[in-house]
């Protein structure tokens, strides 16, 4: 079991989690996730290590709490225990210099966007981030975003924070003023397909996170399975990252629509 040592509330919905876990904090990179279960009989629930601290052994979680499963672990409080907590999983985020960096993140997206944007930081790139959200209250680690960034631009749907207007504006308008080498973006499907869709349009690649679709996280159970390039991939074993612009976001869409009429009943 791993024991939880602090607890900050993002939102009402957005809990961060810090976990012992020394093992996985050592080798754990940007990229990388764990499988967390909470109780014997819990759903196993794939999230991505947010941050590490080596010296004291931890790892930070932040979950969103959507349904059965999430919730209980949002529940857990200071010195309760994780059932069952196994990682580092997936294929570490590729991390070069290659100029400046547009980082985007949307939603609770921007937890495992954090440890990618200090990646790409300290390979000596300019790094330009982009948070969105609906409101201001759903705005969260930008102190930590701006440790790590050159700059930050916030967009909210309502305008309560930063400007009105959506991830892509933010964007467009880093690269309407300067040379964008590569962007990475993580956030609700529907958002990383509209990114995709801009940065194609200015050939600029673009990595794409799709861990939010995974289940077992082993490649086991076929639910995170995608179309990459006309080519199937499990997002768990092959990712989670992927060439934004070979994704099939139309079909992962309809995948995810999927149990939505029967969700609600299991919150």
């Amino acid at each position: 079991m791993n024991k939880i040592v602090g607890k900050e509330l993002f939102s009402e919905n957005v809990v961060k989690l810090e976990v012992e876990a020394p093992l996985i904090a050592k080798s754990r990179k940007a990229g990388h996730f764990v499988i967390v279960k909470c109780g014997a009989k819990g759903e196993r629930i794939p999230l991505t290590i947010a941050s590490a601290d080596t010296q004291k052994g931890t790892i930070t979680l932040v979950i969103q709490r959507v349904g059965v499963s999430s919730r209980k672990i949002c529940d857990l409080n200071v010195g309760d225990e994780i059932t069952d907590l196994v990682g580092p999983l997936g294929k570490a985020t590729h991390i070069e210099k290659v100029g400046t960096v547009v980082c985007a993140g949307g939603g609770v997206g921007v937890a495992p966007l954090l440890p990618i944007v200090e990646a790409f930081k300290k390979a000596g790139n300019r790094v330009v981030t982009v948070l969105a959200a609906r409101n201001k209250d759903l705005i969260i680690l930008e102190k930590q975003m701006r440790e790590h960034s050159d700059e930050v631009i916030i967009k909210t749907d309502d305008g309560s924070y930063g400007s009105k207007g959506l991830i892509t504006e933010g964007i467009e308008s880093v690269i309407n003023r300067e040379k964008v080498d590569l962007c990475v973006t993580i956030g609700p499907a529907i958002m990383m397909k509209f990114v995709s869709l801009l940065t194609k349009k200015y050939n600029i690649p673009t990595v794409a996170s799709l861990n939010t679709i995974m289940v077992d996280g082993t490649g086991m159970c076929g639910a995170c399975r995608i179309t990459v390039d006309g080519k199937t991939k499990f997002v768990c074993v092959d990712g989670p990252e992927f060439d934004a612009h070979q994704v099939n976001f139309d079909e992962l869409l309809m995948r995810l629509g999927s149990y939505k009429e029967v969700e609600p009943q299991n919150r």
